[in-house]
C-alpha cells in the first residue's frame, strides 16, 4: 500500500499523506522509502509536503522528514512544507524544525515560490 500520492503540478511534485496519524514503525518506514524514492530515483527536484490530511506525527517520523530534507538537499531538490495543523506546527516549533525546514500556509503559496 503507498503511504503517500503524488501529483505533478508544473514541474512540482506535491505529494499528499495518505494516513492521518504517522506513528506505526511499519508505515514510518514505507513512508520514508517513498520519499526517498521522490528524489533519488525520480530526480525529483521541487517538492511540496502537504500535510493538510496529517493529525499526528510520532518523533520517528520527524526524524525520517529530517533524514529526506538531508536528502533532498543533497540531490539539490527544494522541499517546501505546507498545510501543516497547528498542533502539529507547535512540535515543529519547540524542536526548532520550523527553521530547518521551509515552511508554507498553504500549497499555492508553495507553488508560487518554486
Amino acid at each position: 500500500m503507498r503511504r503517500i500520492d503524488v501529483s505533478e503540478s508544473a514541474q512540482v511534485s506535491v505529494v499528499r499523506f495518505k494516513d492521518q496519524k504517522i506513528i506505526d514503525p511499519e508505515a514510518i518506514q514505507e513512508l520514508g522509502d517513498e520519499l526517498f524514492a521522490l528524489v533519488e530515483n525520480d530526480n525529483r527536484r521541487k517538492i511540496v509536503l502537504n500535510f493538510s490530511a496529517v493529525e499526528f506525527l510520532s518523533s520517528a517520523a520527524l526524524g525520517k522528514l529530517i533524514t529526506f530534507e538531508k536528502r533532498s538537499k543533497k540531490n539539490g531538490a527544494q522541499l517546501i512544507l505546507t498545510n501543516i495543523t497547528p498542533e502539529i506546527f507547535q512540535v515543529f516549533t519547540i524542536t526548532n524544525l520550523d527553521k530547518l525546514f521551509q515552511i508554507k500556509d498553504s500549497e499555492a503559496d508553495a507553488l508560487a515560490i518554486l
